[in-house]
């Protein structure tokens, strides 16, 4: 077993001993989303560094950090591969509520395509909170998890030809819009990942480059911090606390790991 599958086994509770199946890959989305929080901390902090699967590894299973899509997702996708899975990344642009458009700033989102018998499926554990947590068909079919529900039209666009839409369990009554991707447009190697980040990074209207951003899902719902905020889901029950810098880091370090 490769220091990769056996590092990323560690990371989320689940045994080297393991198969893992097709069938089985709820139970691993589930696991990773609870382990491994989605956190833009090296951005906002400066720290943005050459992505490879080493330095990705390095980052996520040796010194237990989170990440933003293009590292969560190109972990996830390096770990599906060494267990025998068809799986490619690719690119997709986020829609933005506020405004009612998709971001112009480019291909800002990685993801991954798996195929399995001849059907396509994305799989996505890189989406702060909206995370499906189990593959989800490029067939329209709606599939439902403990965080909501999720499915993918056909549907062109500027940027892709699928559309992921969500609707997430005690937040939405109707469905939205989550992102738009290209299915044709696989990634072929790390230097996009890198171009993801630099955007992420540098770009003023990148919503990650401004202030500390952490969430993570929980066996009850989910918790986000910034740092002026904490707010957390239990079973559909929102509380939202004020802080300070002193609280941040307390709270960085109880939920999700970070000093």
């Amino acid at each position: 077993m490769s220091e990769l599958n056996a590092l990323f086994r560690k990371r989320i509770g689940m045994p080297e001993s393991e198969t893992i199946t097709f069938d089985t890959l709820d139970r691993l989305l589930d696991l990773t989303a609870l382990a491994i929080p989605f956190e833009n901390l090296c951005i906002v902090e400066e720290g943005t560094y050459v992505i490879s699967r080493r330095s990705v590894m390095e980052k996520i299973l040796v010194r237990n950090e989170g990440g933003l899509c293009y590292e969560l997702n190109a972990i996830l996708y390096f770990f599906l591969l060494e267990n025998g899975f068809d799986a490619k990344l690719i690119r997709g642009v986020v829609y933005r509520h506020d405004v009612g458009a998709y971001y112009t700033i480019g291909r800002t989102h990685a993801t991954i395509l798996l195929t399995y018998e001849g059907q396509t499926y994305l799989l996505d554990t890189g989406f702060g909170s909206n995370l499906p947590l189990k593959p989800v068909p490029l067939t329209e079919e709606t599939v439902s998890s403990r965080n909501g529900e999720f499915r993918i039209k056909k549907e062109q666009t500027e940027y892709g030809d699928y559309v992921l839409e969500m609707k997430l369990r005690h937040k939405d009554t109707d469905w939205r819009i989550g992102y738009t991707f290209d299915s044709q447009k696989l990634v072929t190697d790390e230097t996009e990942l890198n171009e993801i980040q630099t955007i992420i990074a540098e770009h003023e209207q990148s919503p990650f480059n401004k202030s500390p951003l952490l969430t993570q899902l929980t066996e009850r719902g989910n918790v986000t911090l910034t740092n002026s905020s904490f707010t957390q889901w239990v079973d559909g029950v929102m509380t939202k606390e004020t802080i300070d810098d002193e609280r941040y880091k307390e709270l960085a370090k109880q939920h999700f790991g970070l000093s």
